[in-house]
């Protein structure tokens, strides 16, 4: 049985607090360091930080990336955020991000989403990003990352954070490659859907009609048909560009759907060549599911 000690000494766990000014981007700093596979606590109270770590120091798993995203909407338990963070520091990997934009663009956005800003009370939004300022001038000094947002969009963002917090190895892109039956519907969540229909069907082959394209006998007899390299190699070709669009443009989740007739013996064997080939591509991690494998 492995305890708390021997777990520290094989992945040290990293903390980031996430803070900074209201309307500077914090959920989509939140989303994407989730996606970055980080376990992400949204207005979290200062005080619950230590908490917080020592529970993930005895979850059998471990949570060795931990993201607390904490702000003003915490009140008055945000005053103690500063020696909260300093307290945490000695013994803990803590490092602090710390958003900001100009006062234009805060009152811009939120202008754009007819949300009043936290603390403007009965003044105005500008009043509200003025308090929020003085308020935050200590935490800002204290931080260890900066990111000015007022020119970036969401994907510009979510693709800074990608860059800075990602582990070694992390994937680009999660990417799932589906079979399906037409006869059963498209799949509703694919991004990209290509036929399979062309080829001859094992199906009307008696000796092959009980397997699926998983076996062996099935896969030889569906990537042996005139057409089905040609397409495979293409599909592959064509497929490099969009995935180095979907790292740039910070798309973090993909599925190709391969569909024939029952979504048995074609799809099948095509979707597992296709994502075969594609696990060579970069910055890409593919899975393949078989939707419509064991219906009747």
């Amino acid at each position: 049985m492995t305890d708390d000690s021997e777990r520290a000494g094989t992945e040290q766990q990293e903390v980031l607090i996430v803070t900074g000014m209201s309307g500077a981007g914090r959920s989509t700093v939140a989303n994407a360091l989730e996606d970055l596979d980080w376990y992400v606590v949204d207005n979290l109270p200062p005080q619950m930080l230590r908490p917080l770590i020592e529970l993930a120091n005895r979850a059998e798993s471990g949570l060795p990336r931990i993201a607390a995203v904490v702000d003003v909407r915490g009140r008055n338990f945000f005053a103690d955020l500063r020696e909260m963070i300093q307290s945490l520091r000695e013994g803990t990997q803590v490092r602090v991000l710390f958003l900001e934009a100009s006062d234009a663009v805060l009152v811009r956005r939120f202008e754009q989403v007819r949300r009043p800003h936290p603390l403007q009370g009965n003044g105005t939004i500008l009043d509200g990003i003025t308090a929020e300022r003085a308020r935050l001038r200590e935490i800002r000094e204290a931080s260890d990352i900066i990111v000015d947002t007022s020119d970036l969009n969401i994907h510009q963002l979510a693709t800074n954070i990608t860059e800075t917090f990602a582990s070694e190895g992390t994937a680009d892109v999660q990417l799932t490659v589906m079979s399906f039956g037409f006869k059963y519907g498209l799949p509703p969540d694919a991004d990209m859907v290509a036929d399979a229909r062309f080829l001859p069907n094992p199906f009307w082959n008696p000796e092959l009609r009980p397997h699926t394209g998983l076996d062996e006998v099935v896969r030889d007899f569906v990537l042996e048909q005139n057409g089905a390299e040609e397409f495979i190699a293409g599909y592959v070709t064509a497929l490099r560009p969009i995935f180095r669009g979907y790292q740039r443009e910070n798309k973090r989740h993909a599925t190709i759907a391969i569909g024939c007739t029952g979504g048995k013996h074609r799809s099948v064997a095509i979707a597992e060549e296709l994502a075969a080939r594609l696990r060579s591509f970069p910055g890409l991690a593919v899975n393949t599911k078989h939707r419509d494998l064991g219906r009747e």
